[in-house]
């Protein structure tokens, strides 16, 4: 088919939509920039990296409002290696599960597999609903995706029972309300809502969870020293990591949590921007005869990522890569969800404004796309 151009005074000023690696601030990488030469290349054991590994703990306590008592952890690996160790420091026997797409799914598949472990308890809903949150007898641990990734569904946690509640926030974190009080584990990757790179996973514990890892540490089981929640807890108390972290994606998380808070003051006020932001695209899609959002239920739309289906008509794979070629990107479904679906980054870091010039972008293709 000839390509499309999509007319200059239709594109956002920044393309980037993806749901992650998503939007980092051109400021935060100018920031980065000016200090390269004192953070890159340094020993993460000194003040400089510990500065910053403080300041991410701090900054992240603070936004998301950890109650008197708790810790946060820093640990190495992403939320794939933190799902690994949970199974091996923070789940005791079995651990229930709530899985409603990809990325839910994938902890009840680690603590499945774990041989140490009772199987899991897994209660499923279909991709675009979320599972109801019940007690469940026998398990010490109840496991919740805040923000399910693949599909676009929130589930905020609550806590019904007296096992710990750990919660994926991966695409969640700094984007959607939380009440710690109901969680004991809040653990979060850093290259989605937090506005950086992967590498990382930041974990906010209530003194229960800390409770459990300490001692499931001193105990006789096996724990890989990567996967060590107790030797991670021990130097996150210093400032520091088990491994040597990624520095930038240490420097740029802290930088964009200070920025929330700069900008907008709380998590509820970032929540009330986020709110509008998925408002304009799910109206949006509604107002199309074309389109409708994918989760039915409007309680459980994401506030950070849309997810949008289109009519047989109107092809999803033709819309994206018109809008690559334009240089708006990453509006691609998930993979394995196999439909013919936008799915929309709307992370803090992204405007509201970009958002409507992608919009006014989709329907200027599909026009065109028609003729």
């Amino acid at each position: 088919m000839p390509e499309l151009t999509i007319p200059r005074e239709l594109l956002p000023r920044d393309g980037r939509f993806g749901c992650g690696p998503s939007k980092v601030r051109p400021e935060a990488v100018a920031g980065l920039a000016r200090q390269a030469d004192v953070l890159l290349g340094t020993s993460h054991r000194q003040a400089p990296v510990r500065n910053q590994v403080r300041r991410l703990q701090q900054g992240a306590a603070t936004l998301l409002g950890a109650p008197e008592g708790y810790e946060v952890l820093v640990a190495v690996g992403g939320a794939t290696a933190f799902w690994d160790a949970a199974a091996f420091g923070l789940v005791d026997e079995r651990a229930r599960h709530y899985v409603f797409g990809e990325f839910s799914g994938k902890f009840a598949a680690a603590t499945a597999a774990a041989p140490w472990l009772d199987a899991p308890d897994v209660v499923d809903a279909e991709p675009g609903a979320r599972p109801v949150a019940t007690p469940a007898p026998g398990c010490d641990v109840q496991a919740f995706t805040h923000n399910e990734t693949s599909t676009g569904v929130m589930q905020p946690p609550v806590r019904t029972d007296d096992a710990l509640v750990l919660v994926d926030a991966t695409s969640a974190a700094g984007g959607l309300a939380v009440d710690l009080t109901q969680v004991d584990a809040y653990y979060f990757s850093l290259q989605k809502g937090l506005g950086s790179e992967g590498g990382l996973t930041v974990a906010v514990l209530s003194p229960a969870a800390v409770e459990r890892i300490e001692r499931i540490a001193a105990s006789q089981r096996y724990v890989p020293g990567f996967l060590d929640l107790g030797s991670a807890l021990d130097n996150s108390r210093k400032h520091q990591t088990l491994n040597t972290p990624a520095i930038a994606t240490t420097f740029l998380a802290a930088e964009q949590i200070e920025w929330l808070l700069a900008s907008f003051g709380s998590l509820d006020a970032v929540v009330a921007t986020q709110r509008a932001k998925a408002a304009s695209i799910y109206d949006w899609a509604v107002e199309r005869d074309w389109a409708q959002p994918f989760v039915s239920d409007p309680d459980a739309r994401s506030l950070v990522v849309a997810t949008v289906d289109l009519a047989e008509t109107v092809s999803a794979a033709e819309i994206n890569r018109v809008l690559r070629a334009n240089g708006i990107l990453d509006t691609d479904s998930y993979r394995k969800l196999g439909r013919n679906q936008l799915r929309i980054g709307m992370f803090p870091a992204v405007d509201a404004d970009d958002l409507a010039a992608y919009t006014a972008c989709v329907d200027w293709i599909v026009e065109h796309l028609a003729d």
